[in-house]
């Protein structure tokens, strides 16, 4: 019966440490590439990349959001930019799918530094705090953009499609 008592206490313990922690603490992002087996990368891997701070209006008012690029995300994963994305692989594209099902579509020399100056974000953190379950743990942010409607909340994977 103790042993028991104790082993509730644990679990209870766990319990609110990981309700804490909030979504982000267990979100993973999955990176599928056309044809090839999905990459999960935790959030540490995402927080190891180069960090990119943006300041935009969004909603109506002035936000600060901070992130990693979303070519870094993808090249992590096993994605090639540069020199490579030319040719046939100019007909792919990036699938954004987030938790609630919402979807949206890229062309990949959107991402890509060689093609394009677009600032194409996947933040973690809006105004130096983490994003809220409506919103995060993580959201592409295109500051660029006059519609929002790219702006994925809750992105959970990212996918490359080839147009065929």
């Amino acid at each position: 019966m103790f042993e028991m008592k104790h082993r509730l206490f644990f679990l209870a313990a766990l319990f609110a440490l990981l309700s804490q922690a909030g979504p982000a603490f267990c979100q993973q992002l999955t990176v599928q590439i056309a044809d090839g087996k999905p990459t999960v990368l935790t959030r540490a891997d995402i927080e190891a990349l180069p960090h990119v701070k943006v300041t935009t209006t969004a909603s109506g008012a002035a936000a600060t959001f901070e992130g990693v690029a979303l070519e870094a995300v993808l090249e992590k994963a096993g994605v090639e930019f540069g020199s490579s994305l030319k040719g046939k692989r100019l007909a792919s594209c990036l699938l954004v799918e987030a938790a609630d099902s919402y979807r949206v579509v890229m062309a990949l020399p959107e991402l890509d530094r060689a093609f394009s100056d677009k600032q194409v974000v996947l933040a973690f953190l809006r105004d130096g705090k983490p994003l809220d379950e409506k919103e995060g743990p993580y959201r592409v942010v295109i500051p660029d953009e006059k519609r929002m409607a790219r702006w994925v909340r809750q992105v959970t994977t990212l996918k490359i499609v080839d147009v065929k």
